[in-house]
This record gives C-alpha cells, sequence and structure tokens, in this order.
C-alpha cells in the first residue's frame, strides 16, 4: 500500500500535513482531521479556547445536538466523502493515436481526474488506423484468425489490450462501436454528448445548393453518399482517407469542392473555421450513436483474473459516475434501429433520437445507394418508454416502409 498525504488548512491559517504509511490509518487521520478543523478559532465557545483548557477538561462534557456542527454525525459523512477520493488505484485508458482519439482520451482523463483518480493514457495503433496509410493491402483475417467483418476496424486491438488487462477503459466514437459486445465487456458509460449533424466543409460555397453541378464532395461513408445524393443526384464523390486534419489539407489542395464531416470532431479539434452549413437530421440524419462517447471497460461478470478481485468494480463504478442518462437512452434507442436493419456502419442507414421536453423523438431513415428511394420515420415516445421499446418501433415502421429491400440493393 502506498503512503497517503493528507494536508488539512485550519480556518486560523495552520496547515497540517498528515502521513499515513498504511490505510489502517485512514479513517483515524481523517477523523482528527475533521474533527480539528470542522469548528474555526474565532467560533469557538469561550471554555474551548486555550486560555480556559484546563477549566474546560474539568467541566462535564455537554451533549451535542443532532445536526450541529462538529457532531459524530457530520464527522461520519464528512469522513466518507473524503475517503471515497482517497484510492490507490490508477485508471488506464486506451486510445487509437489520431488527434481526435487522443483529444477524446485526454477529456475523459480530465473528467476522472476531476473526481479524484488518478489516469494514464497508452496510445494503441489498430488496424483501423493502418488502412489510413497508401498502399495498405488488407489481409484476409487479423493475426488470430478472427475474420475483418466481425469486429470494428478501429476497436479489435483496444478490446485485446482491454481483456489482457493492459488497460482498464477503451474510450471510443460510439459510432465506430458494433451494436452487441462480447459478453465479457460493457459500455460502462456514455458522457453527455455534443453535435451529432453532419457539417459541409466549404469556403467558397457556403451551402449543398449552392454547389456548382456535378461538384465533387469528399466522403467515403455510404450512409453521406446515399442521403447527398437523395438531395443532390449530381453530386461526384471522391475517396479520402486520413485524419480529420489530414482531410483538411487534402480538400484545401483542390482534391474535392467539399468535404463533408462530422461536426463533433470539427468542433472538439477547433476546425470549424470552414464550415458554414450543418445540415438537418431531416436531411442528413447522423449515424447511430454519432457525437456520442462510448466508454468500454471490462464486464464485472468477467472481472479481470488479478490479486486483486475489486479492481474492475471500482474501474466501472468509477467510469460509470460519467455517464448521462439522455445521451445513453438516445443513443440505445438509435443503436436498437441499427441492430433489427443488420448493424454495421457500411449501411446507408440514419437515427437520431432526441428528448424534446417530455419526450422523445426518435428520426430514422435508410436510402438506396443512388439516392432513388428513401425511408424516413420520426417516431415519438413519452418519457417512461424504455429506449427498446422506441428503437424497436422505428425499426419496424422502416422495414414495412421499403427499408429492408433499399438495404439489399445497396450491397
Amino acid at each position: 500500500m502506498l503512503p497517503i498525504f493528507i494536508f488539512t488548512a485550519l480556518p486560523s491559517g495552520v496547515t497540517i500535513l498528515w502521513y499515513l504509511p498504511g490505510a489502517g490509518l485512514v479513517r483515524a487521520a481523517v477523523s482528527a482531521v475533521v474533527s480539528a478543523s470542522f469548528v474555526p478559532f474565532r467560533q469557538m465557545s469561550p471554555r474551548c479556547r486555550p486560555e480556559r483548557r484546563d477549566a474546560w477538561k474539568s467541566s462535564s462534557p455537554r451533549r451535542q445536538r443532532p445536526g450541529e456542527p462538529g457532531s459524530a454525525g457530520d464527522w461520519q459523512r464528512l469522513d466518507a466523502r473524503i475517503l471515497q477520493t482517497v484510492n490507490t488505484y490508477t485508471v488506464r485508458i486506451g486510445s487509437r493515436g489520431s488527434p481526435l482519439a487522443l483529444w477524446q482520451a485526454n477529456h475523459v482523463a480530465g473528467l476522472l481526474r476531476n473526481l479524484g483518480h488518478n489516469v494514464e493514457i497508452d496510445v494503441i495503433r489498430t488496424v483501423g488506423d493502418r488502412m489510413q496509410e497508401p498502399g495498405f493491402v488488407a489481409a484476409e483475417a487479423y493475426k488470430d484468425g478472427t475474420p475483418w467483418d466481425a469486429k470494428g476496424i478501429f476497436i479489435k486491438e483496444i478490446e485485446d489490450a482491454l481483456l489482457a488487462g493492459r488497460i482498464d477503459l477503451a474510450v471510443h466514437s460510439l459510432k465506430d462501436l458494433p451494436t452487441t459486445l462480447q459478453d465479457r465487456f460493457t459500455l460502462a458509460a456514455i458522457p453527455q454528448r455534443v453535435d451529432a449533424r453532419d457539417a459541409l466543409v466549404c469556403e467558397k460555397y457556403w451551402g449543398l445548393h449552392m454547389l456548382p453541378s456535378e461538384a465533387s464532395i469528399a466522403t467515403t461513408s455510404p450512409r453521406r453518399q446515399a442521403m447527398l445524393l437523395a438531395l443532390r443526384p449530381d453530386l461526384r464523390f471522391v475517396e479520402m482517407r486520413g485524419n480529420i486534419d489530414t482531410r483538411l489539407r487534402k480538400w484545401s489542395e483542390g482534391q474535392a469542392d467539399a468535404l463533408v464531416l462530422a461536426s463533433a470532431g470539427l468542433d472538439r479539434l477547433g476546425r470549424t473555421e470552414h464550415v458554414h452549413y450543418r445540415f438537418p437530421v431531416d436531411e442528413l440524419t447522423p449515424a447511430p450513436g454519432q457525437g456520442a462517447l462510448g466508454l468500454e471497460t471490462r464486464s464485472s461478470a468477467h472481472p479481470l483474473d488479478s490479486e486483486d478481485p475489486n479492481r474492475d468494480r471500482f474501474i466501472h463504478a468509477a467510469v460509470r459516475a460519467l455517464n448521462d442518462p439522455d445521451a445513453e437512452f438516445a443513443t440505445a434507442a438509435e443503436r436498437v434501429v441499427l441492430n433489427a436493419l443488420g448493424g454495421g456502419c457500411q449501411l446507408p442507414l440514419g437515427a437520431y433520437c432526441h428528448r424534446l421536453e417530455e419526450v422523445w423523438r426518435l428520426h430514422s431513415m435508410v436510402v438506396a445507394r443512388d439516392g432513388e428511394e428513401m425511408a424516413h420515420v420520426v417516431k415519438e415516445a413519452p418519457l417512461g418508454v424504455s429506449a427498446v421499446e422506441l428503437g424497436e418501433a422505428a425499426a419496424e415502421a422502416l422495414i414495412a416502409a421499403g427499408a429492408r429491400q433499399m438495404l439489399q440493393q445497396a450491397f
């Protein structure tokens, strides 16, 4: 057990350093700190001041009233709050090495540090990262034999590190996570969501309708391509790979007239100087989970086999404290829609759920690959309905409108 230092500043201006060589002394020391600093010197009863100390010792103690400052109940509550922040665990975060992924990992690390946790970040290179490089040739399977289509290309190596115990927490863009996780993992928290819309990056033309005929747009997303064609059938698409900075550089070099990217990434990296239009969700419905982070840990039902069985429970509880209930509900409903229609990020499917006062509203859209056909459904449900119910209702409405046939034509 590492030594623990506690600094206590008394109201009188005196600072006390408590050195605790072992955890067994924590409670006694914290209680001593609380009792020593609870009542300011100037507010002490005259008989408690130093000049009356001898007289106070000889007098009979007065019974404290419930709720009175310095009572046992107050000490216990403060003691418990302080002890909650005293731990020797370090939360190890696994992250990809792109600027956006590192921003997200550092953002989560900051939130955890604000709650009193120690945090480290381990950068992990994934297949998805290598795919951004020129000349990349995909193998038929991962080294362990797992087929390429059985795992998200941006998460396989990170989940391997999580399973092996090299990291405790994986920070993902939620839209990159498969709709179903292995039993050994769990989605511990969805922090507060940011702007989920897609953004048009273009300085010369400030809207999609202003682009010239047969303009070129850089995007490799089947969803974005299909929905853009439904709005502008004359558009041409340019394949452009790389992280956000790389794509912005290629666009600025003239490799495309415009670029469509997620608003969330541009906002987080502060690269919105060329964004003059953000698509409404009924024009380009965002990918399920877009704009949200998914914090993945080991499942408490399958803890890490180590000498400390409490570690995984502690990690999960620490991460769970970052959860935003509205973001969790909304993204869960969206992912139900995606899962019901086949799952996967290559589908021309969008789903976006948000709360309007006492009502949930879920937009969902499927578009044929050529943009000629579309199924667009908006479902509303009162608070209290489960995310699964709302998502399934939207999926059923899409299927009734011909969404499954459109998706089959897309491949």
